[in-house]
């Protein structure tokens, strides 16, 4: 038998099985709400009103709605609280920390000629951090269910001789699986009906869970999520006799994310005096995935009378380029109460597998509309529509089933955002309410989102402060493993930001 090489090596898994899974597709395809303190104050109903850096980033006409040069940047404190249910037991994870959230520029230039009617041009450079992946995630319980059930499901179908016979490496990512359940004796092979007397059969390809029967096993699983998913746009606008005003953006995309988790699983059921079964397992999973994208935005705002606005604006999918890099190990120990345990079996390759592939975002469409009551103050809606079904994967392997997976369990999302602004002298009071339904048709994975806001600004003149309060709360489950072990615990979140934005006028 083929013994694993314990020594760290980099692998490229051109020829591997698919190793995302769907929820890998929705955390690159979902964007908090982000940007300037006052955006985030109207909870970012700005696609008709424009005049701010983060309103460049919703519709590009954006830009050319400044009267000045304008530059500045944000700071946002978040504190994200995680609530969870596992077969009746809670848990609740605090996350907080503080970033620059958004820094741009934009650079304002008027055509004076009385000749041409295009009397304002825009071009701007914004960046933004439109989704944080920090989080702490801990839920523990007692299952009927135990980790054996995840290895026998993707060891049935893989013969014993590809496990006995090939290194880590050079097995599929499902092949994979099989292979650390299979040598840590947490599964056990079946043998054949034709030869019942030869457990070491290189052809069998049925395997059955070696964990101690019974139920009640107790897990845990502590998960750690790290990084962000950045956007720079680089746009052009310009406006056409002060009611028409168009403009174009082209953003490239970066995004850093880890995760890892780490599985617990531990019962007494043995009580027969046999040391074969397993009693207890360790199973770590540390996932790295990175990558760059591209995607353009086109918009346009109209000023239909001194009191009405009107807005539109498509963003395109976002092309991405990404790297899953994935380590795995898994320990497990037997034995009984009577005799003690045996040394554990620990099968840990330390080799890094790298799947790289690609993977389309869903478009978006937005149209808004906004009352402007001169400056006394603002009242403003946008409505977006996206359609999570239309996520795609992108790789050397046939995609097509996990591409009609996608399709199969995602819809179409829309939101809402309202905000208003009132203004007093210098300064502005502001307020907005944000509603996003859920990507999934079946929303008990997924609930609706709901999010409300607050802030306030003071103007200088040259110098411009804002404050903002924002929070967000959303229901999901966070299921343990792709298959074999599917249970789900049961999540509430809530996310609570402060904003402050400083910028200044040229």
């Amino acid at each position: 038998m083929k013994k694993y090489i314990s020594i760290l090596v980099l692998v490229t898994g051109f020829n591997l099985s698919q190793a995302q899974e769907i929820t890998d597709a929705l955390r690159f395809s979902q964007n908090d709400m982000t940007g300037t303190a006052r955006f985030r104050a109207m909870s970012g109903a700005f696609g008709a009103l424009g005049g701010d850096l983060s309103a460049i980033n919703s519709n590009p006409a954006s830009s050319s709605i400044f009267a000045n040069n304008q530059f500045g940047g944000t700071l946002n404190i978040s504190n994200a609280t995680t609530k969870t249910i596992f077969f009746g037991s809670n848990a609740t994870e605090k996350n907080a920390e503080v970033d620059i959230n958004q820094a741009g520029a934009v650079f304002v230039f008027n055509n004076n000629s009385e000749k041409n009617k295009w009397n304002k041009f825009a071009v701007a450079i914004n960046y933004e951090n439109l989704n944080n992946f920090n989080s702490n995630l801990f839920y523990s319980g007692r299952n009927i269910n135990s980790i054996g059930n995840y290895f026998v499901s993707y060891a049935n179908g893989v013969k014993q001789g590809t496990l006995n016979d090939f290194y880590y490496d050079e097995l599929t990512y499902n092949e994979q699986q099989a292979y650390l359940g299979y040598w840590a004796y947490i599964i056990n092979p079946i043998p054949l009906n034709s030869d019942p007397l030869n457990p070491d059969n290189p052809n069998i390809s049925q395997y059955e869970s070696n964990v101690a029967p019974g139920g009640n096993y107790y897990q845990q699983n502590d998960i750690l999520s790290t990084g962000y998913n950045g956007k720079l746009s680089f746009n052009a606008s310009a406006q056409y006799d002060e009611k028409l005003t168009i403009g174009v953006n082209i953003n490239s995309h970066f995004t850093d994310y880890t995760r890892s988790s780490r599985f617990y699983e531990t019962n007494f059921n043995n009580t027969s005096g046999s040391t074969d079964y397993v009693h207890t397992v360790y199973f770590n999973n540390d996932l790295h995935t990175f990558g760059n994208g591209f995607s353009f935005q086109v918009g346009g705002i109209y000023k239909a009378s001194d009191l009405i606005r009107l807005g539109a604006s498509y963003e395109s999918p976002t092309w991405f380029r990404l790297e899953d890099e994935l380590i795995q190990s898994v320990r497990a120990i037997t034995g009984n109460p009577t005799d003690g345990d045996l040394p554990a079996d620990v099968v840990n390759p330390n080799i890094i597998m790298v799947y790289p592939y690609k993977l389309q975002t869903p478009d978006k469409w937005t149209i808004s509309g906004a009352l402007v009551f001169g400056k006394e103050g603002i009242i403003s809606i946008d409505y977006s529509t996206k359609n999570y079904g239309s996520m795609q994967y992108k790789s050397a392997n046939n995609d097509s089933a996990i591409n009609n997976q996608l399709s199969t369990v995602f819809t179409n999302s829309t939101e809402y955002r309202i905000g208003f602004e009132k203004k007093l002298n210098q300064w502005s009071l502001r307020g907005g309410y944000r509603f996003e339904e859920s990507p999934y048709k079946d929303k008990t994975r997924m609930g609706d989102l709901t999010g409300y806001s607050g802030g306030f600004g003071y103007n200088f003149g040259a110098t411009k402060l804002d404050f903002a309060y924002s929070t967000a709360k959303r229901n999901y489950t966070d299921q343990m493993f792709s298959q074999g072990l599917t249970d789900k615990a049961f999540i509430n979140s809530k996310n609570n930001n402060i904003t402050v934005t400083l910028a200044f006028e040229l």
